[in-house]
């Protein structure tokens, strides 16, 4: 497999809702094109993407899988992209180094969430975008009914270039409307005839209205076309579909089936001949603000990192685009983030899990290197100065608790997290201090699922998520006094220590209990100055363990102001266990109070579910404090609420929004828990030193 021109490239990533065919759609190019001897995942056969075995498990794809194809002189790099939503962050990559986002869409179910999401991300991109109508053999299937429902949701520049003949089990092919011929596949061939009599004007209105749509890419001609002067003619029209894709201004929709295999060599013919390659894409936006053109003139070669995997055969593999220059086995690059060098010592072209090896990749190209230091995001350059800006993933607000069930595994576990969450920016591990949890922030539960079995497959450790620990505060609400007093005789020297402290709430400048003051009022010698800090010690001792339901005490001022001391017995010790007696005594009769933490969520829903979410913040003890709607006509809801309410926020919103909701999260300072909370907490605060 020889590298491919960069004019003769064509990066097309696979995306759409969970379940609605890409991986099959990528099989039946592979085997139309002669890459595989059958159709993958069909009738027994073992998938060629899909190889990992939690995506043979679990029946759907969790990481990004490249097939390379060769046809009609061009070399398209199918990247399959997986879209379940907990693994959606690797569509997020996959789209930044693709000139097309082809969308796949069921026949039966229309535009679904995830569709609609990664439709605006590929938006964001400036992508150009493509449609394929699968599974059009199934009985409830309508191409009409879905191209209606397609630009109801994305708008009037989407047009069919192909048309199904027939449907359900009467469906045995596709009218090419650029061509105007019917196709129908038998094996790798793709028969062409006349389009069938019944279809004619079916056809002849789909075409022109194909034609009008195009035509808007030269003024020109579209004004003769509105005028009626003449149509376009074949020569225009293709010459003018290219254009039309890679300005964005059309988006084509193709009729298909891949299982049936029907519609898939047309859709092939179109990306070798009509869609963008990487020079007609633009340029890429680069950190500084800048931007790279994509070229192969460039002598200085520049590659983008955009995804590593760690595989337990083929050990550590980098995902590479060559934006500018060649590359070739022994090259040293600079990372433009560490500033270090990286040597690619073999180049490769990977199809599933296969890797082929290359002498050399030009500019646009897609291959992979082993062994590199680079994350994902890297740039790598011959200067080391220039960076890509880092693309944009999806919120990562499902987090977790986890804990080796036998101890002194906890470092493996955490080192193996660690490296998964640097492959994949999705992720992250952080260890609270607050609290002592390892925390595991991710986009969804079966994302960390996946996560920890390759924890165990690959070393044995065997982890379990626990419920997350809420960083309540203790603090009080009015104030009082009391005398600590500590006197201890056992023979010889004793220990004596009297201290009387008074406490009150300090309140923060916004208003809350925040921090702490101690203050010195002793006079007159009543305690030593020497012994003034132990008191204070002691005090900051028992405000870490609380003082009714063992969380940290904050927002409160201490003052001693009185006490005694003995000559012989007193010292360090017996004053900081003077003041622990002392403060605990004060701040029992100053109205303490548990404190739990507030987040302000910021929650992005299609206005139909606005009720039932702010339904469901209510019922978690949340306010709403403001409401608008968006640019793209969503409804963004801003809200409070109590941490210990939103630990499962992410599985529940998804569940009341079918997927279409995402929010953002972050702290929004301590309130007061309600009494009831604070009575719980407390019981179960006695409950465990009782034990």
């Amino acid at each position: 497999m020889g590298a491919p021109k960069t004019g003769n490239v064509r990066n097309v990533v696979l995306v759409g809702q969970g379940g609605v065919g890409k991986t099959s759609l990528a099989e039946a190019m592979l085997h139309l094109s002669g890459k595989t001897a059958r159709l993958g995942g069909h009738d027994g056969t073992k998938p060629t993407l899909d190889y990992d075995p939690e995506e043979v498990k679990r029946a759907f794809s969790i990481s990004t899988t490249i097939a390379p194809i060769d046809w009609k002189g061009a070399r398209i790099n199918v990247l399959d992209a997986p879209c379940y939503p907990d693994f959606i962050g690797d569509a997020f990559a996959a789209m930044s180094v693709c000139e097309t986002a082809l969308f796949v869409v069921d026949a039966e179910a229309g535009p679904q969430p995830t569709t609609v999401k990664l439709w605006y991300a590929a938006e964001d991109l400036r992508l150009a975008r493509a449609v394929f109508v699968n599974r059009l053999s199934r009985s409830e299937a309508s191409f009409a009914t879905t191209m209606d429902l397609l630009q109801e949701r994305f708008g009037t520049r989407l047009g069919a270039v192909t048309l199904p003949w027939g449907e359900g089990e009467d469906f045995d092919g596709i009218i090419d409307l650029v061509r105007m011929k019917a196709r129908h596949c038998n094996g790798a061939e793709a028969v062409e005839s006349e389009i069938p009599e019944e279809y004619r004007a079916q056809a002849e209105e789909a075409h022109d209205h194909l034609c009008e749509l195009v035509a808007e890419a030269d003024d020109e001609l579209m004004m003769k076309y509105l005028e009626g002067e003449e149509t376009l003619t074949q020569e225009e029209l293709e010459g003018l579909l290219s254009k039309a894709i890679a300005e964005r201004i059309f988006v084509p929709v193709f009729a298909g089936d891949c299982i049936k295999e029907q519609g898939v060599n047309s859709l092939m013919d179109d990306i070798a001949t009509y869609f963008p390659a990487p020079t007609d894409y633009g340029e890429m936006p680069l950190i500084d603000g800048d931007s790279l053109k994509i070229s192969s003139d460039d002598d200085r070669p520049v590659a983008f990192v955009f995804k590593t995997l760690a595989d337990p055969q083929q050990g550590r593999i980098s995902f590479i685009k060559v934006l500018t220059g060649t590359l070739e086995p022994g090259l040293e690059l600079i990372n433009a983030r560490t500033r270090k060098s990286d040597r690619l010592a073999h180049l490769y072209v990977m199809c599933g899990r296969d890797m082929t090896e290359v002498g050399h990749a030009y500019a646009g190209d897609i291959i992979v290197a082993p062994k590199l230091a680079a994350e994902t995001g890297d740039t790598l350059s011959i200067t080391g100065k220039v960076e890509a800006a880092a693309f944009k993933f999806p919120n990562s607000q499902y987090r977790i608790a986890i804990e080796a069930e036998n101890r002194g595994d906890e470092e493996k576990l955490y080192t193996f997290i660690e490296k998964a969450c640097k492959a994949d920016p999705t992720m992250s591990i952080d260890r609270d201090e607050e609290t002592g949890q390892t925390i595991i922030s991710a986009v969804g539960e079966a994302q960390v699922s996946v996560l920890l079995n390759r924890l165990e497959d690959r070393t044995k450790v065997v982890a379990k998520s626990v419920p997350i620990r809420i960083p309540y505060r203790e603090t009080i609400r009015r104030t009082a006094s009391a005398q600590g007093r500590h006197k201890k005789q056992t023979g010889g020297a004793g220990q004596y220590g009297d201290c009387w402290l008074r406490v009150e709430p300090l309140i923060g400048p916004d208003g809350t209990s925040d921090g702490y003051e101690f203050v010195d009022e002793v006079v007159g010698g009543r305690i030593p100055r020497s012994l003034i800090p132990a008191v204070d010690k002691g005090v900051q001792e028992t405000m870490k363990d609380g003082i009714i339901a063992g969380y940290p005490l904050t927002g409160i001022r201490v003052a001693v102001y009185d006490g005694s001391y003995h000559s012989v017995d007193s010292n360090e010790m017996a004053f900081r266990a003077a003041a622990r007696i002392g403060l605990r005594k004060a701040c029992a009769d100053a109205d303490p109070v548990v404190l739990e933490p507030i987040e302000e969520i910021t929650v992005t829903i299609p206005e139909s579910y606005a009720g039932a979410v702010m339904g469901d913040i209510s019922a978690s003890r949340g306010r709403v404090t403001g409401m608008e709607t968006d640019e793209r006509g969503d409804t963004v809801v801003i809200a409070q609420a109590p941490l210990a309410e939103l630990t499962d926020y992410s599985t529940r919103l998804r569940s009341i929004t079918r997927g279409t909701g995402d929010f953002t999260m972050k702290p929004a300072g301590y309130e007061q828990v309600p009494y009831d909370v604070q009575a719980k907490l407390v019981e179960r605060y006695e409950e465990g030193r009782a034990k």
